[in-house]
Order: C-alpha cells, then sequence, then structure tokens
C-alpha cells in the first residue's frame, strides 16, 4: 500500500498559502509517487476550490469555521487524533504556527517578518511587534519539533535556522508561479515619445517592510528629471504603512501620477501586470517573494529591492536598488527607462528565470521529500 498524507491546510488564509495547495494538488499526481491517498483538513471556501479526485479526501471539521482560538484547539487536541484515524502515515503542516504533535511530520515555513530582527524593529513598541516575537517562538518549537522543514528559499533556510539551530532534515522547494502568468507576456507597447506616460506597478499590501511611500517619493524625482512615468499601487493596507504612505502622496503627488486600487483578486493580476511597463518590488523582507516571481513569468522590465532573497530569486533578471532610499530607486528605473538593450534583456531573461518556479516542479519535489521523511523514499 502507499504512502497516505495527511494535510493540515486548517491555517491557509493568504493568497500564497492557498496558491501553494491548490498548485501542489492539480499540477501533479502523487499516485506516480507511491501516495495512495492525500487527506487535507480546511474550511469550507479553501476546499471548494480545490480538485475532486478520488484519491483525495476532504475534512471540514466545524471548528475550523470559527473562532483562532478554536482552531488552534482543534489542531492540538484533534487533529492529532483525526490524522490516526484516518491511517496517515506523515502529515504535512503548511504554516510553520502549527501546534499539532502528530509524528512523522513535515513542517512548511512560509513567514520571516518575526526573524529579521531590523524588520521587527520597524513596529516600535506595538501590539503588532508582541505578536511577532510570540510568533517567532511558536513557530521556532513547531519547526524543532518536525522530522523535516521545507523552505521556500536557500535565504530564508539560512537566516532561519540562524534562530532555530540546525533543524534535523530540510528541503528548499520554491512555490511555482500559475499558468495565467507564464503564458502571458507585457503586452503594454513602450511608449515612443513623452506623450504618453510610462506606467509602473507596485503588486504588494502596505505594510512597514513594503516601502511604498518611498517608491513614490522615486517616481516624483523622476517626474522632477523630465520623465513621464505613473505609478499604480495594488494590494490595499492598514495602520502605520498606509498612513505614511498617505502622507507621502499629499506631499509628492500634486499631479495625480499615482492610482491606488487598494485589493485586487489575484485571478485579475495577469491582466493588470501584463498592462504594465515596468515593475517596482521594494520589500526588505520575504520569504519568497510570489508577486516578483510573477511579474518575471509576465516578463516585465523590473526594478527591484536588494535585499533578503530577492537576489536569490531574480537573480540576474532585474536591476536592484536600496528599498529604504528613494535616489537609489529612482536610479534603478531611471536605467532602464533610458537603455532599451538593458530593458529588454532584462525582461527576457526575468521570463527565462522564472520558468524553473512551476508547481509541477513544487508538487513533486514535496511528494518526494514527504516520502523520504516517511521513510519510503
Amino acid at each position: 500500500m502507499g504512502l497516505v498524507v495527511g494535510i493540515d491546510a486548517s491555517r491557509n488564509r493568504s493568497g500564497g498559502a492557498k496558491a501553494h495547495l491548490r498548485g501542489i494538488l492539480k499540477d501533479c499526481d502523487p499516485l506516480a509517487h507511491g501516495i495512495s491517498a492525500v487527506h487535507v483538513w480546511s474550511y469550507r471556501a479553501l476546499l471548494d476550490g480545490l480538485p475532486d479526485e478520488p484519491w483525495l479526501i476532504k475534512h471540514n471539521p466545524p471548528e475550523l469555521e470559527q473562532s483562532l482560538l478554536r482552531q488552534v484547539w482543534w489542531q492540538f487536541w484533534r487533529l492529532p487524533h483525526e490524522a490516526k484515524k484516518n491511517g496517515c502515515t506523515i502529515l504535512l503542516n503548511t504554516d510553520a504556527g502549527s501546534v499539532c504533535r502528530f509524528r512523522p511530520a513535515v513542517t512548511m515555513s512560509r513567514d520571516m517578518l518575526s526573524y529579521e530582527p531590523g524588520e521587527i524593529r520597524r513596529f516600535g513598541v506595538s501590539r503588532a511587534r508582541v505578536r511577532l516575537v510570540l510568533l517567532r517562538v511558536i513557530q521556532s518549537q513547531s519547526m524543532r519539533f518536525a522530522d523535516g522543514v521545507i523552505f521556500l528559499t536557500e535565504y530564508a533556510a539560512k537566516v532561519i535556522q540562524q534562530t532555530t539551530g540546525r533543524l534535523r532534515r530540510t528541503s528548499v522547494i520554491p512555490h511555482g508561479v500559475g499558468k495565467a502568468f507564464s503564458e502571458r507576456n507585457a503586452e503594454a507597447p513602450w511608449p515612443a515619445d513623452q506623450e504618453k506616460a510610462i506606467r509602473c506597478v507596485y503588486v504588494s499590501n502596505a505594510s512597514m517592510y513594503k516601502h511604498q511611500w518611498v517608491v513614490v517619493k522615486a517616481i516624483s524625482n523622476l517626474r522632477t528629471r523630465g520623465h513621464n512615468i505613473e505609478l499604480t499601487l495594488a494590494g490595499g493596507g492598514s495602520g502605520q504603512a498606509l498612513r505614511k504612505l498617505e502622507q507621502e502622496i499629499a506631499r509628492s503627488d500634486a499631479q495625480g501620477f499615482v492610482k491606488c486600487l487598494g485589493f485586487v483578486r489575484h485571478d485579475d493580476l495577469p491582466a493588470l501586470l501584463a498592462e504594465a511597463n515596468l515593475f517596482v518590488f521594494a520589500s526588505s523582507c520575504e520569504n519568497m517573494p510570489n508577486t516578483l516571481v510573477e511579474a518575471m513569468a509576465v516578463g516585465l522590465p523590473i526594478a527591484c529591492s536588494d535585499r533578503g532573497p530577492m537576489p536569490e530569486v531574480l537573480r540576474d533578471g532585474g536591476v536592484y536598488f536600496d528599498p529604504e532610499n528613494a535616489t537609489s530607486v529612482a536610479e534603478a528605473i531611471e536605467n532602464l527607462i533610458k537603455n532599451s538593450d538593458l530593458r529588454m534583456g532584462k525582461a527576457a531573461r526575468a521570463k527565462y528565470l522564472a520558468a524553473q518556479y512551476s508547481w509541477a516542479r513544487c508538487a513533486a519535489e514535496t511528494w518526494s521529500f514527504l516520502r523520504a521523511v516517511a521513510g519510503h523514499g
């Protein structure tokens, strides 16, 4: 009999976490990897978006439609019994904050913010900072307990293990990128003259490590230098970061060159990216920058932060900048504007590099790692 895999997806609330679960279940047949059944525990809305396959069994405990406290209670007390009752050989925890103690288990690490001391300090003395410190403790315990840990980038594996210590067994398995992005090409023609604005887009929620206000200032500087360029910000946000963004827009955007779209559905992102001329990514903290990979897959020229795993992912497919320095951001974007050979070369290289981030590859490597940890590899 083949391996029976359990997946705890009870905490998969972010776009990246939901895309990951759909990707590994849709783009690779686990039966080909010696896995006879996959049990998934999650909330109804996520389960409804998963494929219907004879080997896939979906579980929707009532606690997962209730409060966070009830979800954690279920994860700690009920999930180990549920996994055992259903004959699971191994459990995949898709969130490192899991308190489940079923073994053997593989835990995925998705969050970096709580492991970057410089990033935590941006939150000052606040409830958000306390939450990050507590999250680091819980996640570190979960990864130490696990029989295997999946990281999304080499950078994340290195930085996080500086806190957890060397973990017993690890694998770096990046997320994939959907076909809606990889099968799309940048469609917007480069403006032939100054009459038509260059369209620059940044997709990310406003947060203290995303630095949207720095990008707004950089675009303002470029307009002062005579470049007709506009900025679209997609992703919404709240709190201190949104206030900083709004203040910078009030100072710099007298001509209305910034367009804030708020939250954009993931299904609408391919079209948004394809209609842009440039993509900018100014985050200083990521585990794996999904929106960066999506822009790469579309084939956009990219100006990118030089922090975290971004150079590992984008490699030589973009022009880099210091995300906290508006002059540095402006210079990187200006290099792409002024040099058409550089611009087209970087865009083509980024699209080529994005091809390695497939869900089929992610799924195959995930199933293989689970087999190995379970002792079936």
